[in-house]
């Protein structure tokens, strides 16, 4: 049996923005919108986006390449194309890294000091 792991939502991050500032729906829906909105037409651009603390988005070439059909194992061709390409700040990486050691601890036995 698996668990599966939680995810946080679009919807899930409306909610976040409508508890902090308390706006109507409305409006927290549509900041959420303008940010993705935001990095989307900027990486369709060529632009790379660095959020100082969290990371930075940037798109990537992908070369083309020679695939196979997996139903039939006919030869395909894959042409290259842009794929979007997130880089985590240290600072991000440090604190998803102590959140673990943090989530581990609780959930360990062993008293801590």
């Amino acid at each position: 049996m698996t668990t599966k792991q939680p995810t946080l939502t679009k919807a899930d991050l409306i909610e976040e923005v409508l508890s902090l500032t308390e706006l109507p729906r409305k409006e927290s829906e549509t900041i959420v919108e303008t940010i993705f909105d935001s990095i989307i037409a900027a990486l369709q651009k060529g632009d790379k986006i660095e959020i100082r603390g969290f990371g930075s988005f940037r798109t990537r070439q992908r070369r083309g390449r020679v695939g196979r059909n997996p139903k039939t194992g006919a030869k395909v061709e894959v042409p290259a194309k842009k794929i979007p390409f997130f880089k985590p700040s240290k600072e991000l990486k440090d604190f998803v890294n102590s959140a673990e050691a943090q989530a581990s601890a609780a959930g360990s036995d062993s008293p801590r000091a």
